[in-house]
């Protein structure tokens, strides 16, 4: 990691070579009531995470251009920003948390934890009425815990099945619209040759989102109708079967074992033009794109169980968390309400092949033909499931999904056991919690 400083601003800018979405801005080092804009100015520390990468410019040109149109008109407000790779802002904020010296702001991939702690100031005390209205109210939900919004939802993103369209056209197949026409398909592929006729990454670097995906399709998901974590119901169990005789049984999903394929790797197997399907997030255009031959795709929703069934698409989104400890409500909600202008989310959002989060930025970038490539994904969101974000065990449960899930599909594997054990240590994580 590279570490750049101007004056009291701290910019640390790391690659990020994966796709998902990761954590946040925080700063810290710098301290408030300094920065050499007056005695009575105030130094807002944040953490955030770089989008960019090799290729698509870093992070850094996006904070410093909106930091300085915002310091420009608010003098007594100065941000100290540090960038860092997503699981890096998060260890670095858990970090600072345990010092006593949490950040002002920081975009993370969780806030509930913190929230319990009565860490965080809410969206209420920051954000103005426009602002809040704004956001999608599924993405207000899963902001949300004890009735009360502590998450901002900062760039989102959702996962459409994507489509080979030069291999289904030689085995004259069309997109499927249920689990049966995608093992057909799969099955096709895998006669012709296909290395990956549909790439199942269930591996520990984000088996949670593959997972849910299918849990979807299959009429069930990580909680039940009252919120309460159901991960072992018959719905999935009945989903984690079917995907083990009739995918991964068959020989349907590649070479790789999907408890050892990693989403980065299966989502590198179809820019290569080696695998026929993959659930994945907008983000892989991006990668498609800058490919030196690249395939020809379709973008589709993810298929059910049966037909005429609509599957909701798995989202997910970065979480801004504000923290109470410097007592800068106001300054905070100042920058923030700025930071949610339609011009800088949808400026954020289109370089990095992302979503934005409000009503007002997502209706101005579908009537944009330049981020034609992401409507698919713009229309999706308004309607997909998050992860259960607003529960402090979260983080916990969804460590212990990537870490084990992928075993349940294997040839032992069992889906009953693997699901059951998963659930007994959630349910025991919520009463520990209590």
């Amino acid at each position: 990691m590279r570490e750049v400083w101007g004056g009291c601003r701290g910019l640390v800018f790391a690659a990020v070579t994966t796709l998902s979405l990761g954590s946040v801005l925080v700063l810290g080092g710098c301290g408030s009531g300094d920065g050499g804009a007056g005695s009575d100015s105030v130094t807002l520390t944040v953490v955030a995470t770089n989008y960019g990468d090799g290729v698509v410019k870093n992070s850094e040109s996006y904070w410093n251009r909106v930091d300085t149109a915002f310091e420009a008109t608010h003098p007594g407000i100065r941000i100290d920003v540090r960038v860092y790779e997503p699981r890096e802002a998060e260890a670095q904020v858990a970090k600072m948390v345990a010092a006593g010296n949490p950040p002002d702001i920081a975009q993370i991939s969780g806030y509930a934890d913190y929230a319990a702690k009565g860490e965080l100031y809410s969206a209420d005390d920051l954000l103005s009425i426009r602002v809040q209205g704004n956001f999608l109210p599924n993405l207000v939900d899963a902001g949300t815990t004890g009735r009360t919004q502590y998450g901002l939802p900062f760039l989102a993103s959702t996962r459409l099945l994507y489509v080979n369209k030069t291999l289904f056209a030689e085995a004259g197949l069309q997109p499927p619209t249920t689990w049966a026409e995608l093992r057909n398909a799969a099955k096709v592929l895998d006669e012709r040759g296909v290395t990956y006729p549909y790439a199942l990454p269930l591996g520990p670097e984000e088996a949670q989102s593959e997972t849910l995906q299918w849990l979807l399709g299959g009429g069930g998901g990580y909680t039940g109708d009252t919120g309460a974590y159901d991960i072992a119901s018959a719905d999935n169990v009945s989903t984690l079967t079917w995907l083990r005789d009739r995918m991964v049984g068959e020989g349907l999903t590649g070479p790789v074992p999907p408890n050892r394929l990693n989403r980065k790797a299966a989502l590198q197997a179809f820019v290569d033009g080696e695998a026929g399907m993959v659930s994945a997030p907008g983000a892989l255009v991006r990668e498609i794109e800058r490919s030196v031959e690249p395939v020809a795709y379709e973008a589709v929703p993810m298929p059910g169980r049966t037909a005429g069934t609509t599957t909701a698409t798995v989202g997910t989104t970065d979480w801004i968390a504000a923290f109470k400890h410097g007592g800068h409500a106001t300054e905070i909600g100042t920058y923030l309400n700025f930071l949610y202008e339609d011009k800088n989310t949808v400026d954020l959002a289109g370089t990095y092949q992302l979503l934005p989060v409000t009503s007002s930025a997502a209706t101005s970038m579908r009537a944009n033909k330049t981020y034609e490539a992401l409507w698919d994904g713009l229309d999706a969101l308004g309607t997909a499931q998050l992860f259960p974000v607003g529960k402090p065990t979260w983080t916990a449960v969804s460590r212990n999904i990537r870490e084990t899930v992928g075993g349940a599909v294997l040839e032992r594997g069992s889906p009953g056991e693997v699901l059951g054990a998963i659930q007994e240590r959630a349910v025991a994580a919520e009463a520990a919690s209590d």
